[in-house]
């Protein structure tokens, strides 16, 4: 898995998605015009890999704060997977994948608001 999510990354970094005819548009943008949780993703990895914290944050400010959570559960993963056991994160409780569902939903309604253009890719 992290020679997977490193190649990805890998050339997301050599391959940048700011210039077209790289990377299939999202196609709920394309069948909509409104932008999905996701959008912006890609340019936000870019922008990471090449050191532009900043710039990567108002890519897709909701998949960079998530990040750490995702490595974080990869680790908890990994070190389960060695010792054959289960995965027991507490943060995969019933009640935070409902919050972060909400979150996600409320994120993807806000950043099509006219109030939220801070928060479009």
């Amino acid at each position: 898995m992290l020679a997977v999510a490193a190649g990805a990354a890998g050339y997301v970094a050599l391959v940048d998605p700011n210039h077209p005819g790289h990377y299939p548009t999202c196609p709920f943008y394309a069948l909509t015009g409104d932008y999905c949780p996701g959008c912006g993703s890609l340019r936000m990895i870019h922008a990471l890999t090449h050191g532009h914290v900043a710039e990567a944050f108002g890519r897709n400010a909701l998949a960079f704060v998530t990040l750490p959570l995702l490595g974080y559960l990869w680790v908890r993963w990994t070190v389960a997977a060695r010792r054959d056991r289960p995965l027991q994160a507490k943060i995969l409780q019933p009640w935070a994948i409902i919050v972060f569902a909400v979150v996600i939903v409320v994120f993807w309604v806000v950043r099509n608001l006219p109030a939220g253009h801070a928060l479009a890719p």
